[in-house]
């Protein structure tokens, strides 16, 4: 009635705007002003979402009965401001039902009100973001921070934790927020911040990957995929990526040279996922060893139909295999040990073999990662124990077939083992549960003048014994060591981006110059913008470059 009575001039609703719409647009306004101040002064947010959903539904069906069609988003406005974008920021951060409790809670359904809501008005999803990322990030730090979390002992709980963690928040982010970019980016940032926060995570992670891979890992075979999809979560959000290649490629190397890899397909399936994820700079050297392995296998093989075709057969009485590294590609040092004249005589026969086919190259034997199994008779030589042990003690045990009693010192002069693996390696066979040495006198320590005796008293439960020491935890002169070398590493690859780039551009300003070799390293790690300055410094002090003459903030490539 009341459009019917607007002037033709101004389109048939100037009455209707004029005395009815204007007025009844402030009235509502007035009407749920007071009404929400009181609400949400009494009930929580939860409650408040849900009687603004009510609000907004009353309103538009109002429209539909009985107002003009273009009312209707002038009264969805008023609505919104006064109940959404008037108490957005309390209705948020509300004690005891807000959204951090909701979060905590897995409210999924009350999020998602609140989400819908909040996306009515401006800056309403942009609060929410800071909330979620913020709580995110405290409860990623108690994880992080929890007693025992920087010990390798409870490196699978923690990144389990975390695993756990990521699953409920992208659970949310999918059923609360509709896997919104915005808050997809929080939640990165978030994880990205405490996962960072803790310089053990790029070991911690390797370590979960190394006990899932292992032949005595619990998980099904067809569990592995999905297991190692989760590890590579985490993985992305590391910025120290060459940190976790340094501690993978030891894991790895111990898998494949002790053979304790439940699966070679997964074993290369893990590995095409970092090669997927940050190219073949990471991966060259782990495919390598895979490549030596197989090489390996194959050369044993011959060297095995070489022994059978000599009509006297000089190893016969040893069962030998042998894994020939590339240098480059593993990460190995050498360790000295004078081998006994059985393993001497191994090692002749093998070395002769494999350079009459390989002639030019240099063979240095690695006895630290090395182990084998030691026939052994006790109990008045007539019980017998297969003992697994490790090269050093393969070593150490075949001195006793001719003496019964050897001092650490007698024992170190015969072996050349250096003081900490012998007595790692001594220790091990000294342990009640595996006593096949008496130590006199009987104490943890060790010093050069103590006793070992061989006890031919010894009774095993099981034929085959485990004697190879446990990880040792990695002093703070190992720590260190490793850290300078990562350092030296970084330099390396800081000088290898810088003079790239040049190369290809002749000449750059110094801050597009620091952007493209962050940018360029980022796959790796996050270079210091310090550092990267010292090694421009290094770069131009070797004539690689050269500051203008023009502008100082300017280089030029020195060809």
């Amino acid at each position: 009635m009341l459009v019917d009575l607007g002037t033709p001039g101004s389109k048939g609703r100037s009455v209707y705007e004029e005395d009815f719409e204007k007025p009844f647009l402030d009235e509502s306004a007035q009407f749920y002003r007071m009404e929400s101040g009181a609400f949400i002064l009494s009930n929580s947010a939860s409650e408040y979402c849900k009687k603004v959903e009510l609000r907004l539904n009353e309103e538009l069906d109002r429209v539909t009965h009985y107002l003009d069609a273009g009312t209707e988003p002038k009264i969805k406005e008023v609505v919104e401001a006064e109940l959404i974008e008037t108490h957005m920021k309390a209705l948020i951060e509300m004690p005891g039902s807000g959204m951090v409790t909701m979060l905590k809670d897995d409210r999924v359904e009350d999020l998602a009100r609140m989400y819908r809501l909040l996306g009515k008005v401006q800056k309403g999803h942009a609060h929410m973001k800071n909330v979620f990322e913020d709580h995110v990030k405290e409860v990623g730090k108690e994880i992080v921070n929890q007693p025992g979390n920087q010990t390798k002992q409870k490196a699978v709980e923690y990144v389990k934790d975390l695993l756990t963690m990521k699953a409920k928040y992208d659970h949310i982010l999918l059923k609360a927020f509709s896997n919104d970019r915005g808050f997809q980016h929080k939640l990165h940032a978030a994880f990205e911040f405490f996962i960072n926060s803790n310089a053990k995570s790029p070991e911690f992670i390797s370590l979960f990957i190394d006990t899932h891979l292992a032949k005595d890992s619990k998980i099904p075979e067809d569990e592995i995929e999905a297991v190692l999809d989760k590890a590579m979560q985490l993985f992305r959000f590391l910025t120290d990526k060459d940190i976790f290649e340094k501690h993978y490629k030891n894991h790895l190397a111990k898998r494949l040279l002790s053979n304790r890899s439940s699966s070679v397909d997964a074993e290369r399936s893990m590995v095409a996922r970092l090669k997927a994820e940050c190219g073949n700079a990471l991966t060259a050297k782990l495919e390598g060893m895979f490549q030596d392995i197989k090489t390996s296998a194959e050369t044993i093989v011959g060297f095995k139909s070489f022994l059978s075709g000599l009509q006297v057969n000089p190893l016969s009485d040893i069962e030998i295999n042998v894994n020939v590294l590339t240098a480059g590609y593993w990460p190995t040092q050498p360790a000295s040990c004078s081998l006994p004249p059985q393993l001497s005589k191994c090692c002749t026969e093998f070395q002769k073999y494999y350079l009459s086919k390989h002639n030019g190259r240099k063979m240095i034997w690695l006895a630290n990662l090395g182990s084998g199994e030691v026939k052994s008779h006790f109990v008045g030589l007539t019980k017998r124990h297969d003992l697994n042990v490790n090269t050093y003690q393969i070593c150490i045990l075949l001195l006793f077939n001719t003496k019964d009693t050897m001092t650490f010192a007698d024992i170190q002069q015969a072996t050349g083992i250096n003081a900490f693996d012998l007595r790692r390696s001594l220790l091990a066979m000294v342990q009640p549960k595996t006593r096949i040495l008496l130590k006199d006198p009987l104490t943890k320590k060790m010093n050069d003048d103590d006793k070992y005796t061989f006890n031919d008293q010894f009774k095993g439960k099981t034929v085959r014994i485990k004697v190879i020491p446990g990880p040792e935890p990695e002093s703070t002169v190992q720590i260190a060591a490793s850290n300078q070398r990562t350092e030296n590493e970084r330099q390396h690859q800081i000088d290898a981006a810088i003079v790239r780039i040049m190369k290809s551009r002749k000449s750059m300003q110094h801050q597009q110059l620091i952007e493209e070799v962050i940018k360029q390293l980022s796959s790796r790690f996050c270079p210091n913008v310090v550092a990267i300055k010292k090694r421009i410094e290094s770069l131009i002090e070797r004539d690689y470059l050269e500051r203008s003459s023009e502008d100082r903030k300017v280089y030029t490539y020195l060809a």
